[in-house]
């Protein structure tokens, strides 16, 4: 039996997966040549809403980014599998937003060491996959390819290849993170645990946002992204400190 290319440098279990290259040849097959027909196939059997919240992205001409496909799932109550490709491999990832879990093929503390900016989004479909029943779920060997989904949103917005606001919060806005946040539920330290105690104290604009220390443009939008995410963005349009400045050109909406 041959050996997979890049085998050594994958996360145990990845030997598993199905090759990107195969899946690939899947996903072509399924369309007449025309990019209507690639898009159909690249969101395969969604809810109505969210097909047409991701069709956004995809009518643009690029693939949906793994954060904007959860966010739209997230918006919409949407069960769905999203397929990565790994290096040469197909990770599936499934997200139930109504249950606050994602489900990951490899352990979910492997998923998390990963270099997220290197995940592409191949393909997003509706879950097929059932939670488990508690009984089931309590299992260790099954407890270990769960996750909080607020885990997985905080960690793709900071470390994610998304550097740019998603569309619901860009433009003309200020921002402040809501009373109802419970920020222990984050990982924070040093001068983003600074930025969120901030946030909470006052309405702030993206642009004074990023250049407090530790910070910039980027990395002030990660952060934004990441709250509100996490339901904890209040965005406001007509505050005072609501700004749409040319510094930041359209607001950091899209690619």
């Amino acid at each position: 039996m041959s050996v997979p290319p890049f085998e050594s440098t994958l996360p145990i279990g990845a030997a598993e997966l199905m090759r990107a290259s195969a899946f690939r040849r899947t996903i072509e097959s399924e369309f007449r040549g025309g990019s209507d027909d690639r898009i159909t196939s690249r969101l395969s059997s969604l809810d109505p809403s969210l097909h047409q919240d991701l069709m956004r992205f995809e009518s643009k001409g690029r693939q949906s980014e793994l954060l904007e496909v959860l966010a739209g799932a997230v918006r919409h109550s949407s069960a769905v599998t999203i397929q990565l490709q790994l290096l040469a491999h197909v990770l599936p990832l499934t997200v139930f937003p109504v249950h606050r879990l994602v489900h990951c093929q490899l352990p979910m503390g492997q998923f998390f060491e990963l270099q997220l900016t290197d995940l592409e989004v191949m393909r997003v479909e509706k879950a097929q996959m059932q939670v488990p029943e508690l009984p089931t779920l309590a299992q260790t060997a099954v407890q270990a390819h769960f996750a909080p989904l607020g885990k997985l949103l905080w960690e793709l917005a900071l470390r994610g290849a998304r550097d740019e606001l998603l569309p619901e919060i860009a433009g003309q806005a200020a921002y402040r993170i809501t009373p109802t946040l419970d920020l222990a539920t984050l990982d924070l330290g040093g001068t983003l645990a600074s930025a969120c105690e901030k946030l909470r104290r006052q309405t702030t604009s993206l642009r004074e946002i990023a250049e407090w220390p530790g910070f910039d443009k980027p990395r002030a939008m990660r952060m934004l992204n990441g709250l509100y995410l996490q339901a904890g963005l209040m965005v406001t349009r007509t505050h005072p400190a609501a700004t749409n400045e040319g510094w930041f050109g359209s607001g950091g909406g899209g690619r």
